[in-house]
């Protein structure tokens, strides 16, 4: 039986051993960003899709720079740790 994409992030982050806060709020950026592209998977997501959901959340969601950086922290953690996919331009 496959685990779902959101199961394996928070599997990721126990492992890692994150606080359950943070658990929580990057399970929340991730599931709105999927939210954002339609429900489409990220691995088949790129950078410039990335951008989009972070232009969105400046411009029409008017969230602070520290919110969007947390947004961006659980995307890049989704990507570089539980789909094993260098985003170039987003190196941390």
């Amino acid at each position: 039986m496959a685990v779902k994409l959101l199961d394996r992030v928070r599997e990721t982050m126990r492992l890692k051993h994150l606080s359950s806060r943070t658990e929580e709020a990057y399970v929340h950026w991730i599931k709105e960003f999927i939210l954002f592209h339609n429900k489409q998977h990220p691995a088949d997501l790129g950078e410039s899709e990335i951008r989009a959901y972070l232009s969105h959340l400046a411009q029409h969601e008017f969230v602070s720079s520290s919110t969007q950086n947390q947004a961006l922290n659980a995307i890049i953690f989704l990507y570089s740790k539980v789909l094993n996919k260098k985003m170039m331009a987003f190196n941390a």
